[in-house]
């Protein structure tokens, strides 16, 4: 996609987004992504060589393999979100295949599923492209709904399965935050002791999140903190919202915080907000992804929204998207056409770190 284009879909925020100078976290100061990251930030960490290796498949993958970007499809909403409202609007996608399909076609670094839609078809596809498998999930189906990551399934059949990585949620902030950080600590150092990479999706739940009509799930300078966590118990890569608003601490009135969060570390521009979220993944040792989020129905919107998202990560210093329901709530040959775009941002020389 020619940087033309990129501005065109952006629209009125196009050039201040492409034009943008990061005043608060120096760029210097970062691990930025590039073709040697693995070396550059694992090769000296006690990650094993069998980790290193599986890490540098992830990073070595599909269109933007090389860079040091990656692109994801997260196909995990058929437990999340029910599967009924996840692939009504493109009912191919009850069989498992049609999703592995999706990301080869799309030229993704990896497919993130469960348990069931990777192992249904591990022998056809593990070697074709990286598995991630989703160790934990919602269920939703208990009445009234319960928000709460539970195992479904051991690492150790994921590796049996061929996976490359493994992923997991935890939801901060929950009742159930604790259990679940000691469950996925141990469940990601038997990862790594098998040789497979580790995946963070760090997501806030707590409804005193929400004040005063005001919803700090995706505040910067919590979900950063959630991030900071996800490293701390390894998570080689961090997949978060991107940060739309800061200072849920305050607001809130909880944990701790400093004025220079708010006064020099970052800004309300958006690339400042997800810069401060790369700099609490290790100054950018670990690499931020960033969601694709939810369709918003209609393709253009889903393309310029996706377009956007990914220029404000790349330009934040992040490391690339995950994106499932813009791209598997489609025709496959407009999903893919999603998922290119996306990677035609990583591509494009002339849209820089800021």
């Amino acid at each position: 996609m020619a940087a033309n284009k990129v501005l065109e879909l952006l629209g009125k925020e196009g050039e201040q987004l492409l034009q943008h100078e990061c005043k608060t976290i120096s760029k210097n100061l970062l691990h930025l992504p590039g073709s040697d990251f693995v070396d550059r930030s694992f090769a000296l960490s006690n990650r094993s060589p069998q980790v290193l290796r599986s890490l540098e498949d992830l990073y070595s993958h599909g269109r933007l393999g090389g860079t040091g970007y990656v692109s994801f499809l997260p196909v995990d909403q058929g437990i999340e979100h029910s599967a009924g409202a996840s692939f009504a609007p493109n009912p191919i996608y009850f069989d498992p295949e049609n999703i592995v399909k999706l990301a080869i076609e799309g030229g993704c670094n990896g497919v993130a599923s469960t348990f069931g839609v990777l192992a249904s078809c591990a022998r056809k596809y593990a070697h074709k492209i990286p598995f991630i498998v989703k160790l934990n999930h919602n269920e939703f189906l208990s009445y009234p709904n319960t928000y709460n990551q539970i195992e479904f399934g051991s690492v150790d059949d994921a590796w049996n399965m061929g996976a490359t990585a493994v992923g997991a949620t935890i939801y901060f902030g929950s009742p159930e935050s604790e259990r679940q950080i000691v469950e996925v600590a141990q469940a990601f150092e038997r990862a790594h002791e098998l040789g497979m990479a580790t995946i963070l999706w760090c997501y806030l739940r707590n409804p005193g999140f929400k004040k005063d009509g005001v919803d700090y799930h995706t505040a910067t300078d919590i979900t950063a903190q959630a991030n900071h966590i996800g490293v701390t118990i390894q998570a080689d890569i961090i997949k978060q919202k991107l940060p739309t608003l800061n200072g849920g601490y305050p607001a809130i009135n909880f944990g701790k915080s400093h004025p220079n969060m708010y006064s020099h570390l970052s800004t309300d521009n958006p690339i400042d907000l997800c810069r401060y979220q790369v700099a609490n993944c290790y100054m950018g040792r670990n690499g931020l992804i960033n969601s694709g989020g939810a369709s918003l129905g209609d393709g253009m919107s889903d393309l310029q929204d996706a377009v956007k998202t990914a220029v404000i990560n790349k330009r934040g210093a992040g490391h690339g998207l995950i994106s499932g329901r813009k791209a598997f709530q489609k025709d496959m040959k407009v999903g893919v056409e999603l998922l290119n775009a996306i990677q035609d941002v990583y591509l494009d020389d002339s849209i820089t770190i800021a």
